[in-house]
Order: structure tokens, then sequence, then C-alpha cells
């Protein structure tokens, strides 16, 4: 109608979803700081600090030094208006940060508090201890500024210390890790037949005339007569109780299911890598040599800023197949849609991505909550339960960690030199997310390490922005071996090394055809 400018939003679902970024003021304002200098003072140190940070490290940190900091410190001591913290002040502060507290309604309906460890307590510390070992630093370059502000640091270095939780940490994943890998195959089987019951299911109604029983489900199910709904669904009810199904929305669901279950088990993505493959991903390449078309699958960096090119396995190239195949209109195009990133509040721009789904009129990208919604509705599908009794979760970070263990289980060395032009896809050891201030490298922020569940998807321009250590190539199943972009100056030169290698593992017949 054109009452919109060019540069809107394509549906009016942006306008209530997209809020934007929030400026440092409103940050540190969610946090209704009583004292204003202080409140200033945190201001003016996330503003120098802005440069040097994406917008989700930047809300971490305002989180940290407006919330669980001053915020806390303003609730145990009222009216302190210096950094200069008493001891007994301190104290508490610290016993107060190690438990989280959230409120959950009860099954009288009133309001419980309940309490439990924080397990990045050290984390916490280590930001607040930057906070001042920042400004000190600064102090001595701006004393007019930083100076009034340099007080010493509440927290001790012997307190960030963190041997014990990083130990803690990993008997943690690994038991995670031992209670999954046995039962990958009963949920990757599980959800292979769920999907294809599902498609069954939803086919033989289609061909049953409306207010007939449909074929199959042994008189269980009834074609519903729905008039009114939207044509492109096909709903049943069951004759016992009368309740309805959207077949078609079941239907979509296990497909989806399965799609990310299978990507994320054969590639070793992380999960924002999963949401950033494009149909542009998928691409071909023809050996110099001996003519043979080799397909691959090139993986956007995300946490360690390193390109890869993955070797597509027969599995693989079937599942990408079927979304492509599922995806692609008449006119041989998939669909563009515009991805929101939840963590930098920005919208991506329109890209063919190959994890979206119609909703409605259109088309949207997965999320990383609708990846979790997916996995969990899987898993209940299964019955599968831990130790405990209690219904099993898989995270994406989980099928990383199982494809690392089955590999080295199956033999395959753990590490490859770093001068190998072949490596296969690559766990980050040393990968590390330090915040670089203008002025200097600053070492006291805390790292983020590497088997650590990695943050959710991040914008284009965020990881341009981000510094990320090199990862050292590590071995893996030779069902998707990758070339690293840094390891050869064209990672493309080593593609016959790559195919050798992929052939006398299997992975390529000797048709030639992968």
């Amino acid at each position: 109608m054109g009452i919109f400018p060019e540069d809107a939003p394509a549906t009016i679902r942006a306008f209530g979803l997209a809020l934007g970024q929030s400026s440092i003021e409103e940050l540190v304002d969610r946090y209704q700081i009583r004292c204003q200098p202080v409140r200033d003072v945190i201001v003016d140190y996330l503003r120098e600090r802005q440069p040097s940070l994406d917008f989700t490290s930047l809300d971490a940190i305002s989180r940290t030094r407006a919330g669980l900091f001053w915020a806390r410190i303003e609730d145990l001591a009222p009216g302190i208006d210096s950094l200069r913290l008493p001891p007994a002040v301190a104290r508490a502060w610290k016993d107060d940060l190690k438990v989280k507290r959230r409120n959950i309604v009860g099954p009288d309906g009133k309001s419980i508090e309940i309490t439990s460890p924080r397990l990045n307590a050290k984390d916490e510390l280590m930001r607040v201890r930057a906070f001042y070992l920042d400004i000190a630093q600064w102090a001595a370059e701006e004393p007019a500024r930083w100076g009034p502000w340099a007080v010493p640091c509440p927290i001790s270095d012997g307190e960030i210390h963190k041997a014990k939780e990083r130990k803690r940490r990993k008997a943690r994943m690994d038991q995670r890790t031992r209670e999954r890998l046995p039962v990958l195959p009963i949920l990757v089987s599980a959800t292979d037949r769920r999907r294809r019951e599902a498609a069954g299911l939803l086919q033989a109604a289609r061909d049953t005339e409306p207010g007939e029983l449909i074929p199959g489900t042994d008189g269980a199910l009834r074609r519903t007569i729905a008039p009114k709904a939207a044509g492109h669904l096909t709903w049943a009810e069951e004759s016992s109780s009368g309740r309805r199904r959207n077949l078609s929305y079941e239907e979509e669901e296990a497909f989806w299911a399965f799609a990310v279950i299978e990507v994320l088990r054969l590639t070793d993505v992380r999960n924002e890598e999963l949401l950033e493959l494009t149909h542009h991903s998928v691409i071909q390449y023809r050996l110099p040599s001996t003519g043979e078309v080799v397909p691959l699958l090139q993986i956007a960096p995300s946490k360690t800023d390193t390109e890869r090119l993955l070797l597509v396995s027969p599995e693989l190239a079937d599942v990408l197949s079927a979304i492509i195949s599922r995806l692609r209109r008449p006119s041989g195009m998939v669909p563009l849609v515009a991805a929101y990133d939840v963590r930098e509040k920005v919208w991506n721009p329109p890209m063919p991505l190959l994890f979206q789904r119609g909703v409605g009129s259109e088309h949207r990208a997965f999320t990383p909550t609708a990846i979790r919604k997916l996995l969990i509705n899987a898993l209940a599908a299964t019955g599968l339960t831990n130790a405990d009794g209690e219904a099993l979760f898989f995270s994406p970070h989980d099928f990383r960690r199982i494809f690392v263990t089955d590999a080295i289980m199956n033999g395959l060395p753990r590490t490859l030199p770093r001068s190998s032009a072949v490596t296969r896809t690559s766990t980050p050891q040393s990968d590390t997310r330090r915040s670089t201030l203008p002025r200097r490298s600053r070492p006291t922020e805390p790292s983020s390490p590497a088997d650590e569940p990695p943050a959710p998807g991040r914008s284009t321009a965020s990881r341009q922005r981000r510094s990320g250590t090199p990862s050292s190539p590590t071995s893996r199943s030779g069902r998707c071996p990758s070339v690293h972009a840094h390891a050869p100056s064209d990672p493309l030169a080593s593609m016959s090394t790559l195919v050798s290698d992929a052939r006398s593992s299997g992975l390529i017949q000797p048709n030639g055809h992968g």
C-alpha cells in the first residue's frame, strides 16, 4: 500500500520483536542504582569498554557490574556511596553471590523463593575484579577522571583460582556424555521412525475424505470436517475422546527434529552454526586431477573465527537433500528469511537459511529456543531417562562431545600436527574470548572455556568484532572431515589429499560418488 518506507521490516511481527540494542544507560538503569555517582562511573566504564565488545558481552558485564555487584551492595549496605567496600560488606556480598534465588509458584498458588548454588560465581568475581583493576590502571593515565574511584580491590587473586571448578565442570560434562552416548542410537532410530510414521499418517489422512476413518489407524483416527480451517492444514480427531490433532504440525515437528539431530550428530557444528547454514553452504568442488565432484558443507565461523569446509557424507547428503527439497519453491529457489539475533538484538540480512519453517503466510528462521523445544519433544517421545529417573535432555553441545568421544573410542588420534593441511572438525582447546580495550589488552577479563556450552547464535557483525584464538586441529570421526581455512593459504589446495583420506576411510565409494 506504500504506507511504510522501503527500509521498514518485512512483517509487522518485527515491530514487537525487534526492540533493538539498548543504550548503556538503559542497560545500567535496569537495576535502579540509587547512588548516582556510582551509577555514572559504571556507565563511563561500560562506554570505555564498548568499542572492543559485542553487544552480548556488553550486556553481560553490565549485568555483573550493575546488577549482581552494586545493586546487591546497596541492598546489603544502604546509603553506601564509594567503591571502597568495608570488609564486612565485601564478605556478605561474596557469600550472597554464591547462591542464586528465584521465585516459583507452589502447589497452593503462592510464590516460593528457592535457592541453588551459582556455578559461575568465580567468573562473576573475576569480572568485578577486572572492574577495579581497569579503573586503577586508567587512573594512572587520567587521574582527574578515574583517580577518585581508584580504590583497593575487595577480591584477592586467590579467590578467583578455578582449578577445582574446572575439574568439577569437566566431571559433570563427562557424566553427561557417559549417560547420553549409549542411548544416542536409540534417539536417532526413534526420531527417524517418528518422522516416517508422521509422514505416512499425514499422507493417509490427505487421501481420506473428511469424516471418514483414516486407514492404518485401526479406527482410532477420523479425518476432521473443518470447513473454516486453513487449507494447507490437515486435521484429525480421535474416535474415542474426540480430541483434535493437527497432523500437518505433527509431521513438520517430527521432520525438523529429525533434521536437527542428524545434522548435529553428523557435522559436529555448534548451535549457532547450525542456525546459520544456508543453501549456499552446500557447495561442490571438482578435483582437477580426476574430475571427481566432491560435495562440501561450508561452516561460517562462530566462536573461533575459523571457517571450515566439511566433506559431506552420504548420510548427511540425504538429510540436506531432504531439507532443501522441502523448502524449495516451484521456481527452484529456497525462500529468503531475515533471522533475528536474540543475543545481538539485530536483524540479519535475508538469506536462504536451511532451518526455516512456514508460519502462516510467511517463513521464519528457527531460533535457539525452537531448537531446544524440538529436542525436548523428540526425547519425550522416546521415554529415555537418566540415572535419577528424570527425562533425559540432549543439548546441541552434547552432540559435539559425543562426536568427539565416539571418534576417540574408535581409535582416531586425538590431535594432528598444526602444520597438517588436512584436519577433522575441531573443538577449540584454548578458545578464549578476551575483550581488548582501546588502550591495551586486558588480561583481567575472564575467558570463556571451550568445554562450556557455547553461546547462542551471534550476528555476522559481532563475529567480525570478536577476536578468537585459533583452535588446535583435533581428529574426528571419518564421517565429516574438514579443511580449516587457517591451515593452508588456500583451503582447496589440499582437497585432493582430503579426498584420498576420505576414500581410504570409506567415505567416498570406489565409483567416486560421496
